[in-house]
Parts: C-alpha cells; sequence; structure tokens
C-alpha cells in the first residue's frame, strides 16, 4: 500500500497503515519553522476579520510590492501565487509535449504537474553533488530543468557557480531553468540566484512564504523571472487567486529581519544536535543547510519497523517511498522544539538498544 506523496496530514499516513492513531503525535515529517509564524499574526488577527467582506486584488497586493521591494526587483518580474505549489501548476502547462529534465530525489510536484500536460521527462538521480556532465547533456535535448535548492528532501545545497554554469549552458541551448528556493531562507539570501536574473532571462525562481514563516494554512508563495515569462504564467491563473489575509500578513512578514535571524539560529542549533545523535547511533546523515535532515538506518532493512515503530510512539517520520534515488530506505525530519526533537531521540534510542543485537 503505498503512503502519501507528501508530509503534514499525518492523519492519513495512519489511515493507510491501518495503525491507530495516539492521542499526542509530533509530525516531524511537515518541516515549517518550529517557532510558529511571527508574533504580529496573534496580535494583530483581529485586525485581519474586515479583510474576509471585500475582494483581494487580483495581482495579490500588498506582497506583490513586498516581494519585489525585498529582492531588489521591478514588480512585473513577480507573480504571486496560492502557494509555491500553484505556481508550479501554472508553470508545467508552459511545457506541454515538450521535455524536461528533473533531478531526483526531490519535490514531488515537478513531476506530478508535468504528467499532467504529457511532458516527456528524463530523471537524473542525484543524491549528492550534481552531476554537471550529465545534466549538460539532458539539457541539449531539454525544454526545461528542475533544481531544488537547497533540495527537498535531502537538504544539500548546491553550489551558486555549479546554478550559474548550468544556467548559461541552458541558455545557450534555449533550456529554461526553474529554481525552487523553498528552503534558501534558513541560509542566506546571498546564496539565491535573484540578483542574477537579469543576466540569465532563461531562469525562473520560485520562492514559498510557508516554511520560514510558518504559514502553511495561508498558502502564499510567488515566482520572479523575466516579465514575458511572468506574463505567460498569469495568463494561466485564475482571477483572484491568492486570498487578502495570505498577501497581507505575507507583506509583513518580509519586515521580519530578527525573526528569521532567530529561526535561522534556531534550525541551526537543532539540526547539529540531531546530527551528532544520529552519527552516535552509527546512521549515514545527508549533509543539510536547513531545517530538516535526511538520515539511513544503519541497517536500512529495518527501515519499516523502525518507522513503525515511531509512528505507534507518535512520531511521525517523513518517509521517502516516493523519493526516487531513496526508495523508501530514508527518512526526513523536519526539526521540532528542543523538547519535541529529545522526545524523538528517546524514542529512536529505545529502538536502538532493543534493535541493536538484532
Amino acid at each position: 500500500m503505498s503512503l502519501p506523496n507528501h508530509g503534514a496530514n499525518a492523519h492519513h499516513v495512519y489511515e493507510r497503515l491501518g495503525i491507530t492513531m495516539p492521542k499526542t503525535v509530533i509530525d516531524f515529517s511537515e518541516n515549517v519553522n518550529p517557532l510558529g509564524a511571527p508574533s504580529f499574526v496573534k496580535e494583530r488577527w483581529e485586525s485581519y476579520v474586515e479583510l474576509i467582506t471585500t475582494y483581494p486584488d487580483p495581482l495579490g497586493e500588498p506582497f506583490l510590492s513586498a516581494a519585489a521591494n525585498y529582492h531588489g526587483v521591478s514588480k512585473e518580474r513577480v507573480i504571486v501565487g496560492n502557494g509555491a505549489a500553484e505556481v508550479f501548476a501554472s508553470l508545467a502547462k508552459r511545457y506541454e509535449h515538450k521535455r524536461a529534465v528533473i533531478i531526483h530525489p526531490t519535490f514531488s510536484e515537478y513531476e506530478a504537474t508535468l504528467s499532467t500536460y504529457h511532458v516527456d521527462i528524463k530523471e537524473i538521480i542525484a543524491i549528492h553533488a550534481l552531476p554537471m556532465e550529465e545534466i549538460k547533456r539532458e539539457i541539449e535535448f531539454a525544454d526545461v530543468i528542475y533544481i531544488c535548492r537547497p533540495n527537498n528532501p535531502t537538504g544539500f545545497l548546491a553550489p551558486l557557480e555549479d546554478i550559474k554554469n548550468i544556467a548559461a549552458y541552458a541558455k545557450k541551448h534555449t533550456c529554461e531553468v526553474i529554481l525552487d528556493e523553498a528552503f534558501l531562507d534558513f541560509v542566506d539570501e546571498l546564496e539565491s540566484f535573484i540578483t542574477l536574473l537579469k543576466e540569465f532571462p532563461n531562469v525562473i525562481v520560485v520562492r514559498s512564504m510557508t516554511k520560514m514563516y510558518a504559514i502553511p494554512g495561508l498558502r502564499l508563495g510567488y515566482a520572479i523571472a523575466n516579465e514575458h515569462i511572468i506574463q505567460d504564467i498569469r495568463s494561466r491563473m485564475p482571477h483572484w487567486n491568492s486570498n487578502a489575509i495570505a498577501t497581507t500578513i505575507g507583506a509583513e512578514c518580509l519586515k521580519e529581519e530578527n525573526y528569521r535571524f532567530q529561526a535561522i539560529t534556531f534550525a541551526k542549533k537543532m539540526r547539529e544536535e540531531f546530527n551528532e545523535f544520529l552519527e552516535k547511533w552509527n546512521c549515514t546523515v545527508l549533509p543539510s543547510v536547513t531545517n530538516f535532515l535526511c538520515f539511513q538506518l544503519p541497517d536500512s532493512t529495518y527501515s519499516k519497523d523502525f518507522f513503525e515503530y515511531l509512528l505507534a510512539k507518535g512520531c511521525v517520520l517523513r518517509h521517502t517511498e516516493n523519493f526516487k534515488g531513496l526508495n523508501g530506505l530514508w527518512f526526513r525530519v523536519g526539526m521540532k522544539e528542543k523538547s519535541q526533537m529529545e522526545l524523538l531521540q528517546k524514542e529512536m534510542t529505545t529502538w536502538f538498544e532493543e534493535n541493536s543485537s538484532s
């Protein structure tokens, strides 16, 4: 029986496996900021109620202008989506009956949205460094290549110089590059490709407000590209696609510098502590720069038992059955509050001790 293709909504995992869901569950399968939304959201919540009674701005204001200002680009180069997922869905139509390259393991929505439009998809498996020569060979016959940076689910950050080289080669061969920077907020804006877009009009950068600002329920994402591409994406989006509460809160989120700094610092601390714990038990851990870690047990044949054991204890990890190249033998863990990370380590320690001689 196949498991859900995304993290979060943990009850679906229990339902698929026929496991009784404990009263208390910690969902490590989703990877939004564990510190929660910025404090102003709760403090000003009553002021957002009046937004419900009026139509939202069709272009996504005030968030559209806020995102443009934040990245130092014109508004004409930004499009607002009902989450980054809507942006990917709208982009997919652009490549109908064409050829795309996807570097796996990665976010499943790329392939899911492209498949709807009968796109010929070439898969490249790269758990660690990008295979540059193989990528260049495929670009020569492709219309678009999707790259997630930092990558989900591995947390790997491809060097910016590698991305520039890919973009330049793709430009030469009239191939577009879709660069998913959903988790870059947890690294450094200096690593973003956005400042290089004028040099590379074939690149589309997609960003998400969900992860850093812990507002997945509001659905807010955006893309930055050259004006012609933005106009093309917008032509396939519905009118009023973003809601007024999301765009108002999103605009304010981009002002939260101290909040971002605290989130980056906290995620790094939790990641390093959990990495140390995993290595103590001889797990293989992929190097990550963001707010999650991907690891494999010392003996991956126990992966299913381990996963279901933790589910019974109320700890939901992100399975990797639908991540090509990981094939269900790895797990992704989103960083949580310190007490929750300690509880996970406690339950994992019990499992390791009980199975160490097996």
